[in-house]
């Protein structure tokens, strides 16, 4: 099977990795520097360093104009950008015949007004006729390119692409479930960011294991309610792009998003919190469209809000675990 992958972070690095021992792989980065740095030291020091790259894997780099005809020559595409860049390259591969992919998990940036979109919900505006899904669960890039036991899940509403997905990353060391509930895989992806600041912001507040299990729980119910109110399967919530990514990021020490909670907890601004961690945490960028949506579907999320409160200075970190715990009592359901 012949793979490419459309950009070269951790993730996308990682995917690369983990496939290449099977199938034909190309690792796409934008940066013509940055690619040939990866493929003289077959490493890539700046995302996933330590990870020597399998001698089969192919490093390229190129205008985003070519990625139509490297796409094409290829079984399967994966885009693996963070949300930002999801929909230049959907819109580059609109007219491709094959499946696609993409693994970033978030919604993108609200415009103009409106309501920042899910993935599947970008694709729709851009590329509504190209047959792609999503890659996504509970999953550290290192621990994948490692070669550690990982469980993710591949969902489309068109069965070719779930099979597709399957084919290529299935493996002994990483088990790839299919599921057509894109929309509840999607939500749970892009929400549990949010929730794993709010549960950072608690351990570093040192508020103990009843506190993060609190948040955890009562987080899983948010993310359910507003995936429900958005067209999701409620069980999706349970499986491991909802549940289980949820308790991965809220509590790995690898989770970027939890990073920044921890870093807020400790007195830094939003800016020294972001510009420490070298990555993208999405959870940042997606904590007001998170908000937005569900005002706008009238599905209440207190933490969620607590999160974008805190984000933009209106809270302090005390002051957002006040706010949660005044809440008013009411009924668990």
């Amino acid at each position: 099977m012949k793979i490419v992958v459309f950009g070269a972070g951790a993730w996308g690095t990682a995917l690369a990795v983990s496939a290449a021992s099977r199938h034909q792989v190309t690792l796409w980065a934008r940066d013509a520097a940055q690619a040939d740095a990866i493929g003289a030291r077959r490493e890539n020091r700046r995302y996933l360093p330590g990870i020597a790259l399998p001698p089969a894997l192919a490093i390229t780099s190129g205008a985003p104009s070519d990625v139509p005809s490297l796409a094409v020559a290829a079984d399967l595409a994966v885009v693996a950008t963070p949300m930002a860049g999801l929909r230049e390259l959907l819109a580059l591969l609109r007219q491709h015949p094959g499946p696609v992919a993409w693994l970033c998990k978030g919604f993108e940036a609200p415009a103009g007004g409106g309501d920042g979109l899910l993935g599947h919900e970008v694709k729709a505006q851009v590329a509504p006729d190209l047959r792609a899904g999503v890659l996504s669960g509970p999953s550290f890039a290192i621990e994948v390119a490692r070669g550690q036991p990982t469980a993710l899940v591949a969902a489309s509403d068109d069965p070719g692409v779930r099979t597709a997905l399957v084919a290529a990353f299935h493996s002994p060391q990483l088990r790839v479930y299919a599921n057509d509930d894109v929309a509840g895989v999607e939500i749970g992806g892009a929400v549990k960011n949010v929730l794993a600041i709010a549960t950072g912001l608690c351990d570093g507040l040192e508020l103990g294991l009843n506190a993060r299990a609190a948040l955890i729980t009562r987080g899983l119910a948010e993310i359910t309610r507003l995936g429900v109110a958005l067209g999701a399967r409620p069980e999706t919530f349970m499986g491991l792009s909802g549940l289980g990514d949820l308790v991965l990021t809220a509590t790995g020490d690898l989770s970027r998003n939890r990073r920044v909670g921890l870093l807020l907890a400790q007195g830094k601004s939003l800016a020294e919190a972001v510009a420490s961690l070298g990555h993208v945490a999405e959870g940042v960028y997606c904590a007001r469209a998170v908000v937005r949506r569900a005002a706008h579907a009238g599905v209440d999320m207190p933490i969620a809000r607590a999160v974008v409160a805190l984000l933009d200075g209106e809270l302090k970190p005390s002051g957002a675990v006040a706010a949660l715990m005044g809440r008013d009592p009411v009924a668990e359901g």
